[in-house]
């Protein structure tokens, strides 16, 4: 089983052979630190995990020095798991816990006047990451990251119709 960021590491790296400074350029990119706990330090973490669990590997080669980039590539233990792992990542519902829930489940002790006050905050926080989202959007990118962006961009417009009833 992996983790949502250990899938969203080996699959870029299934994508392409790459460094751990162009997987954070990529997750940076295509939104994807929105959905997995992803830090800059976190992927060298991954990466080290994914190595000793053989599903990816160091690309042979000279490195200038031995803090130069390792550019890692999949195995085909790993092609295998990234396909098997995202394939049950897009078939089976999981639970999601969004925060926002738990505030809606104790919302009867806040006082009405602060509750319609978050809500606004909440409905105005939403407007904004859709911008954003939809400004990355325009990117030119391959059918699957569209994929994700168009997924997200119908998330929040969900939310935002939803908090306007509620507003």
């Amino acid at each position: 089983m992996l983790t949502d960021a250990e899938l969203t590491v080996l699959g870029l790296v299934v994508e392409r052979p790459r460094h751990g400074y162009e997987l954070d350029e990529v997750v940076s990119e295509r939104g994807m630190r929105d959905w997995t706990a992803l830090g800059f330090s976190s992927i060298y973490y991954v990466l080290g995990k994914l190595r000793d669990r053989g599903l990816v590997a160091e690309v042979p080669g000279e490195r200038a020095h031995a803090k130069a980039k390792k550019t890692y590539t999949a195995t085909d233990a790993g092609r295998r798991a990234c396909a098997a792992a995202a394939e049950a990542a897009i078939a089976e519902l999981r639970p999601v816990h969004p925060p926002v829930l738990a505030g809606l489940a104790n919302s009867p002790s806040i006082p009405p006047e602060r509750l319609s006050a978050a809500l606004a905050r909440r409905a105005e926080a939403v407007q904004e990451r859709l911008a954003e989202v939809r400004r990355a959007a325009e990117a030119e990118a391959p059918p699957f990251v569209r994929a994700i962006f168009d997924y997200s961009i119908k998330q929040l417009e969900a939310e935002a119709e939803w908090l306007e009833g509620l507003t």
